[in-house]
């Protein structure tokens, strides 16, 4: 369920906080100029702040915030809102609502460059030639793998809309087991992950992080993978992250691509930074942009403005 807020309300105290706080609070600005606008890093949001807003604008709570102040409106500037419903989760009396930016293109391009990476083996020859070794090697085609996509919407779609016109065979997985996008070869349920990843050349993550998804990639299904590279640009904690580096070294995994991961940043006494199998990107896979962000605001303002719940109101139960 969406929480118990109730309508009607009209937010005119608005507090944008986050990495691009300024020109996301400016575009806003100049899109609704009856709205009161203020803008701060989420270390400089202070509890006046929060007492002064009705909304709030950001990817993740502030820093120093004890608690929400008046804030009766938060609007997550990401498809993922798990900073919003972890540890705490915030108030049900408060309104959440997300991005309605689509990720996908920009997460299948991601996708895209380390399926090549990895099956073009480009680490491995990068390293070579810092060593000025000639570096002969059998390179297989992408076309005629297998793909195992956990997460059949946007961002699934796109990524298989990709890897089928790469010549991967595409199989979802979701929490229905069905999907009518042609580019799935089939869909099956969550319940079926165990048996599926002994035939994948390609596991790759898009999911966010709920408790149903929370460790679906445990060490007991990685151990049922053949050589699979395994991809995540979802969320960590829907891997055991802890597991991955006796996956690669008992070849459960030939190799892995993260670009999220249970702690963030990735802590520098992890091993994953140094094994050379394992491709570390600083969650970057789908990045907001401020017009997607903004856009997102607007049309949720807009409809509170006429006495509507938004499109974009997360549902606290499925966790997005």
């Amino acid at each position: 369920m969406p929480g118990t807020f109730s309508l009607p309300f009209a937010p005119r105290h608005v507090l944008v906080s986050g990495q691009e706080h300024v020109a996301i609070s400016d575009a806003i600005r100049a899109a609704r100029p009856d709205l009161d606008i203020r803008n701060r890093a989420p270390a400089d949001v202070t509890g006046e702040d929060l007492d002064w807003a009705e909304c709030y604008v950001g990817f993740r709570p502030p820093r120093r915030a004890d608690a929400m102040g008046q804030v009766r409106w938060v609007h997550s500037t990401g498809a993922g809102v798990d900073a919003w419903l972890n540890d705490p989760p915030l108030d049900a009396s408060v309104l959440l609502t997300r991005s309605a930016e689509s990720f996908g293109p920009m997460i299948a391009e991601w996708t895209v460059a380390r399926v090549f990476a990895i099956q073009q083996q480009l680490p491995s020859l990068a390293a070579a030639q810092q060593q000025r070794e000639w570096a002969p090697r059998d390179i297989a085609q992408v076309a005629g793998t297998r793909a195992l996509l956990l997460g059949t919407g946007d961002i699934g779609r796109a990524i298989a809309t990709s890897l089928r016109a790469l010549g991967c065979t595409v199989t979802g997985v979701s929490r229905s087991g069905t999907s009518d996008h042609a580019a799935f070869h089939a869909v099956h349920t969550t319940e079926s992950l165990p048996s599926l990843v002994a035939d994948a050349d390609w596991i790759i993550c898009s999911v966010p992080d709920t408790p149903s998804t929370r460790g679906l990639i445990s060490r007991d299904v990685l151990s049922r993978c053949r050589g699979a590279a395994l991809l995540n640009a979802g969320r960590g904690a829907v891997i055991e992250e802890s597991a991955l580096p006796e996956a690669l070294e008992r070849g459960w995994l030939r190799a892995a691509a993260l670009d999220v991961f249970v702690r963030e940043p990735l802590p520098t006494d992890s091993p994953l930074w140094n094994d050379p199998r394992v491709i570390v990107s600083p969650h970057i896979s789908g990045l907001t942009t401020t017009a997607g962000a903004v856009a997102g605001f607007i049309e949720c303002a807009d409809a509170l403005a006429r006495g509507e719940m938004p499109k974009w109101v997360v549902d606290r139960q499925r966790g997005y």
